[in-house]
């Protein structure tokens, strides 16, 4: 889901995958990260119709997700990285977000 800023209270059990632009962050819960953690996950946008109550569905386009697994490589950069900030830690002036 899109939601417009402000909508979506973050929580503690969200984690921060990444931000689009300069700010606009995306959250994702701690256990479907769990899942998702050993992929690079891309954000799109395509015509089409978007579903339920998200914040593009209006407009004549949806978002979707593509996913690749991880080289080794980068499994291992992410690794030493440490773990994403969660939504309780999360600073979005020390990341360029809001």
């Amino acid at each position: 889901m899109c939601y417009q800023r402000g909508e979506f209270r973050v929580g503690g059990q969200d984690v921060l995958l990444g931000v689009i632009g300069k700010d606009i962050p995306v959250w994702i819960g701690a256990t479907q990260f769990e899942y998702w953690r050993h992929t690079q996950v891309t954000i799109d946008v395509v015509p089409g119709r978007g579903a339920g109550m998200s914040l593009e569905a209006p407009e004549g386009f949806r978002f979707i997700v593509r996913s690749r697994v991880f080289t080794d490589e980068e499994a291992a950069v992410l690794e030493a990285a440490g773990d994403p900030p969660r939504g309780d830690t999360w600073v979005p002036e020390a990341s360029g977000g809001s």
